[in-house]
């Protein structure tokens, strides 16, 4: 089988498919998932779906070098488009915006039934793929923190389930872990602590920035962002306590 080397992010989005699964990789990032799900003998048979001309050739030309191209799909279509309802077991969308998932699983919705598992991993806005999940009946199961290359990544797994479940008996409100993660707040990775002082560094400059500018209507603004950052000193001083 042909030697393939991922990212260390797709890698823990690939752990997350369901073994022997049938796999749909949406935006498949020239089918590089893709092809080391089938290499590593981790599913069954994968779709990658491509929107734009370019990316839908190069992952035609990836699969092309695979010995088990004949496990794999490669099409080109909007979203979830490119599937067919109870075609896949497991959809993975790593590598876009968190609105842009939200919104190509609400367009999607009709594809979802009998799916096992959702892998997703946003480059921003999971609070928004962890509100919609919990507003779709889309239990989390798990989620991972990570840092490859200076850049944080959060990847989310659900199942239809109870989505409350994940958030319940917790020390923060529903409002906070979504925010937060509730496996992540469980966990106190010191890559969640990192993310948050990042997060509160941006504050702090954009607090600099408004005070600076002398605007009257000011004011108003400065408390509410010294109250996002006082919260985040409060959540990265729990987490560091282990709370």
């Amino acid at each position: 089988m042909t030697a393939l080397t991922i990212s260390r992010r797709l890698r823990t989005v690939a752990e997350y498919c369901l073994p022997g699964a049938k796999v749909a990789d949406i935006g498949s990032d020239h089918a590089l998932l893709a092809s080391y799900l089938l290499v590593h003998n981790l599913a069954s048979f994968v779709i990658a779906g491509e929107l734009n001309e370019g990316p839908y050739q190069a992952a035609l030309r990836q699969i092309h070098t695979l010995q088990a191209r004949d496990r794999a799909s490669v099409r080109k279509g909007d979203g979830l488009a490119v599937i067919a309802p109870g075609e896949v077991d497991v959809i993975c969308i790593a590598g876009m915006g968190g609105q842009l998932i939200t919104a190509i699983l609400e367009k999607g919705k009709s594809k979802l039934p009998g799916v096992k598992r959702l892998v997703l991993q946003p480059n921003v806005g999971e609070e928004l793929v962890r509100r919609w999940l919990l507003e779709n009946g889309w239990q989390l199961i798990g989620e991972s923190i990570l840092e490859e290359d200076g850049i944080i990544y959060e990847i989310l797994v659900a199942e239809p389930g109870d989505p409350y479940v994940p958030y319940q008996g917790q020390s923060r409100t529903l409002e906070e872990l979504i925010r937060i993660g509730p496996c992540l707040w469980q966990q106190k990775d010191p890559v969640l602590v990192r993310k948050w002082q990042r997060e509160q560094e941006k504050w702090r400059s954009i607090l600099a920035q408004v005070k600076s500018s002398g605007r009257p209507e000011a004011a108003a603004r400065i408390k509410e962002i010294q109250t996002e950052i006082d919260w985040m000193e409060e959540v990265i001083a729990c987490l560091q306590a282990g709370n």
